[in-house]
């Protein structure tokens, strides 16, 4: 059916329609991109849609699906370059082309190697009016872990943290269960389901014996994420929650240094081992290789949770893309266990800095969100 929209639309708005749609595919897209397009002839919408899951219609054909006839002549809305490719769809430029759209305004260049910039020269060698760059910013946004991965082939790294007024994560005793409130708690099962692994250290593991599900979420994720365990010396006992391969798959990464015995254990609980190189502190995982691992096993978002060593060398290898701090209102003092074990710098002049990005308030809790400065486009 198609909607009525007044003539005077802008595209920065049609653009808006189109990214609000690609988020409905953000949780069962991935490894793909989650894409919207909407199309219009003559201030009507005629047809519009979004990339639910691989090996279905990308973005642009379910919308060219649903205008049907309507499309000739139409103005297409994507927030991502239409690719050019035959992989397990065909190449949407194409389809683009043969239904008679006269235009395309997109909001980014896709810089995975087999589209960048190919699609928009396919839709201009066919006469297709080609405009770049409406919405950038907010497409850049959404999109933001999968341009990471296509640009850096690493996942893109999202540290969560839950700790005190004065950013301790635990108490002297070592209790950390819970900091937080319950909605705050739930709030972190969203940022679960939107990434495709969860990160935790040895540390972690053995103090809380976490099963690292994704609960009570809507929409649910098309798979629960991968459940990463860093154990470069093979201290993580291969039992509990973490190795009940029915609830979600487990993968230990770990060193040449891990002892054989746990390494076979892992195995024979059902989770699969990958070993990588230590940091050149000598101290635990060169946490890069971990990134470029995870994006080598097609995970787009990674999310750390812990523990503070784990968070503390992210922050020192500046690799963190989104750090997400919940904060309640309590206090633990010197003794309690700080949310970043690391060094960190000798003068202030050479801190790491992100950018605030957003607060929120949850129940009696904060959510503070920064970010790495982003290439827009």
């Amino acid at each position: 059916m198609a909607v009525a929209m007044a003539t005077e639309v802008s595209d920065s708005e049609l653009m808006a329609r189109a990214i609000a749609l690609a988020e409905r595919g953000r949780r069962s897209a991935p490894p793909n991109p989650w894409v919207g397009c909407v199309l219009t002839v003559d201030g009507t919408i005629v047809g519009e849609g979004f990339h639910e899951r691989p090996g279905e219609a990308h973005a642009e054909v379910a919308a060219l699906r649903a205008a049907g006839d309507r499309a000739r002549g139409a103005t297409a809305y994507t927030t991502l370059e239409p690719c050019a490719h035959t992989h397990r769809t065909g190449p949407c430029a194409d389809a683009l082309i043969e239904a008679g759209v006269v235009r395309v305004v997109t909001a980014v260049e896709d810089p995975d190697p087999q589209v960048r910039g190919r699609g928009f020269d396919a839709l201009r060698e066919a006469g297709v009016d080609v405009v770049v760059g409406v919405g950038d910013a907010e497409a850049t946004r959404s999109l933001a872990p999968y341009l990471h991965h296509r640009r850096t082939g690493r996942a893109f790294c999202l540290a969560k943290v839950a700790m005190t007024i004065d950013g301790r994560i635990a108490a002297a005793d070592g209790t950390s269960q819970w900091i937080t409130a319950d909605g705050t708690r739930q709030n972190a099962h969203e940022l679960r389901a939107d990434a495709q692994a969860i990160v935790v250290g040895s540390g972690t593991v053995i103090a809380d014996e976490p099963a690292l599900s994704v609960r009570d979420v809507e929409p649910a994720p098309r798979e629960a994420p991968l459940r990463v365990v860093l154990d470069a010396r093979g201290r993580v006992p291969a039992r509990g929650p973490l190795f009940d391969q029915a609830i979600a798959p487990t993968l230990v990464l770990t060193s040449d240094h891990a002892q054989p015995g746990a390494v076979d254990a892992w195995r024979s609980a059902g989770a699969k081992v990958e070993v990588v190189p230590t940091a050149t502190s000598g101290t635990g995982l060169d946490l890069a290789a971990v990134l470029a691992l995870l994006g080598a096993h097609e995970v787009l978002e990674a999310m750390f949770e812990g523990g503070a060593r784990v968070h503390g060398a992210l922050i020192a290898a500046d690799l963190v893309d989104h750090l997400v701090t919940y904060v309640a209102p309590s206090l633990l003092g010197t003794d309690g266990l700080p949310a970043f074990d690391w060094a960190g710098p000798s003068t202030l002049a050479h801190a790491p800095r992100l950018e605030l990005d957003r607060v929120e308030r949850i129940g009696t809790d904060l959510r503070i969100d920064y970010r790495r400065p982003v290439e827009v486009g």
